[in-house]
């Protein structure tokens, strides 16, 4: 069993909680994800990491209730615990994988938006670790719905937030404000890594790809069994067919069919767009499996 030690609302039904495991805690790092289970009827929910802290064996979790499943999650309150924490899952960020003296030499922005911010967080604070300043945008509809600003602020080089009513920081969405920093105030940036909605990162790549700017982006969005087993983050990168849960969940941005992969999502949630895809797709259905038994 997995105890919550503590547990915050944020905003717009977003929680977040920090979850007793050790073990997951003592291996994760940035960019990976969680699957949890609140009991044996429950639904597997993946999650990426938005925190931990290896000393007290703690993973910090953010969700937002858009279920049955994650609503009960939601419910559960501090002393509780979920019977499965599985992790850590997926691979870490490309970033942490990089010399630390080559890594000083790019010019990083990421760019996050809604629960977005949570994956976020970890990579930035890693960087600042390891005395790498970055800039972050944050982006959100408006300030009522912004999370983890103040933990974001006190690791990022520079912090810049824009909302789309101007209520709060740059009035604009995230493309805006990339278009503010590099063509007005003249910043310069060599990698551009995004998360969040899938429709934000969409028109990010596309806007990076016009200032020539490599893009990172994270599927999460589109996990739900975690494994490959189900077949539901299957997206197409480049030629290549990848599977968000056991291929990423990071990948290049330039490369993913988004349009695809939102259509994939759609139709994913019934069971006859389910059994579509599976007659699409073929042997390529799942990821984990390779065939549709």
């Amino acid at each position: 069993m997995f105890k919550i030690l503590k547990k915050e609302y944020l905003a717009n039904n977003i929680w977040l909680m920090d979850v007793e495991a050790p073990r997951v805690a003592k291996s994760c790092q940035p960019g990976q994800f969680v699957i949890v289970k609140t009991d044996e009827e429950g639904e597997r929910i993946p999650l990426t990491v938005c925190d931990y802290d290896r000393e007290k064996g703690t993973v910090t979790i953010v969700f937002q209730t858009v279920g049955a499943s994650t609503t009960e999650m939601s419910r559960y309150e501090v002393g509780e615990s979920f019977m499965d924490f599985v992790g850590p899952l997926g691979c870490a960020s490309e970033l942490i994988g990089m010399p630390i003296e080559e890594l000083k030499k790019e010019k990083l922005l990421f760019v996050c938006g809604g629960v977005g911010t949570a994956p976020v967080y970890p990579q930035v604070k890693w960087m600042k670790e390891h005395g790498i300043d970055v800039d972050v945008i944050i982006g959100a509809r408006t300030k009522d719905i912004m999370i983890l600003e103040n933990e974001m602020r006190e690791v990022a080089g520079n912090l810049y937030i824009a909302t789309d009513d101007g209520s709060y920081g740059f009035k604009g969405n995230a493309c805006d404000q990339i278009n503010e920093l590099v063509k007005n105030l003249n910043k310069t940036y060599t990698k551009v890594i995004a998360i969040g909605p899938m429709i934000m990162m969409k028109f990010v790549t596309i806007l990076t790809k016009e200032l020539n700017i490599p893009t990172i982006v994270s599927m999460n969005p589109i996990m739900v069994d975690g494994t490959g087993m189900c077949g539901a983050c299957r997206l197409k990168v480049g030629d290549e067919i990848k599977f968000a849960c056991v291929d990423g969940p990071e990948f290049d941005g330039h490369l993913v069919d988004f349009d695809q992969a939102m259509r994939r999502q759609r139709m994913y949630k019934t069971e006859e767009g389910r059994a579509m895809l599976k007659l699409e797709e073929g042997d390529t259905h799942h990821g984990g499996c390779g065939n549709c038994q």
